[in-house]
This record gives structure tokens, C-alpha cells and sequence, in this order.
């Protein structure tokens, strides 16, 4: 009963609800990553190579059933149960990572810059300085305890 007791307790604390709602966030910020790869970045690039759609770049490394080396496409050369490096695949997958990275490192880096700033904002002095014998004492002190004076 107590080992159930303290994952409650881990479970509901602040840190692993924020981790579960990042981890949805990041789920739908890489969704939407691909989609810019894919739908946006790539098809300019291809058309700069020839009209190649990087989708469908890959090399066959064991034919199929029907003895092909040659397949339109990956879904078919997988549908003939060839082997395949879909290359292409990977270079869309590669961009994908670059963008989620570096938006993930610009997100850091903000979260850094804030932190910082909460860090620098300078406390409220606890000593001040005793006019008469210049010694250090309590700010909310009426009289200096070294040199007796009245403040």
C-alpha cells in the first residue's frame, strides 16, 4: 500500500504533470515539423533537382518476390516484398529533426534568458552603515550597538 501511496504522490506532483503536458506539446510540435518538411520545404527543393519527390527515392537491396530490381514506388516494391533503403525518407526524416531541434534549443534558450533575470534582481539591503563609527549594523536599528549614537 505505501509503494502505491508515494506514486500518487510522484504522480501528482507539479513536475510530471508539466513533463506529461510537454510531451503532448512536443507529440504535436513534431507532427506539425513533418508537415512543414514534407509539404513545404521539400517539394521547392525537388523541383530545384528535376521534380524529384524525395519520398520516393530509395534503392532496392533484394528483389522482390516477382524478381524486380525496378519498382515505381516504395509502396510498391514493399507490396512485391523487395527490401528497400528509402533514402529519401531519411533525408525528409533528417530535416525534421533540424527543425524540431533548433526550435527546441530556441525554447531553451529563452527559458535560460528568463531564469537569468529572475536570478539578477538584487535582494533588499539587511545591513546598513552606522554614520558616526562606520560600523555594520541591523537596518532596523534606532541605535548604533558599537558607538551607542542615535540614528
Amino acid at each position: 500500500m505505501k509503494v502505491f501511496q508515494e506514486f500518487r504522490e510522484f504522480a501528482v506532483k507539479g513536475n510530471m504533470v508539466d513533463m506529461a503536458v510537454g510531451v503532448i506539446i512536443g507529440g504535436a510540435f513534431g507532427t506539425i515539423a513533418k508537415s512543414l518538411v514534407e509539404d513545404m520545404i521539400m517539394p521547392p527543393i525537388g523541383l530545384l533537382l528535376n521534380g524529384i519527390d524525395f519520398k520516393q527515392q530509395f534503392y532496392v537491396i533484394k528483389a522482390g518476390k516477382d524478381g524486380l530490381h525496378k519498382y515505381v514506388s516504395v509502396d510498391a516494391a514493399k507490396e512485391a516484398g523487395a527490401i528497400t533503403v528509402n533514402w529519401g525518407n531519411f533525408i525528409n526524416n533528417c530535416f525534421t529533426f533540424l527543425i524540431v531541434a533548433f526550435a527546441v534549443f530556441m525554447m531553451v534558450r529563452m527559458i535560460n534568458r528568463l531564469r537569468r533575470e529572475e536570478q539578477i534582481v538584487p535582494e533588499s539591503p539587511t545591513d546598513k552603515v552606522c554614520p558616526f563609527c562606520a560600523s555594520a549594523i541591523p537596518i532596523k536599528a534606532v541605535r548604533c550597538p558599537q558607538c551607542t549614537s542615535q540614528l
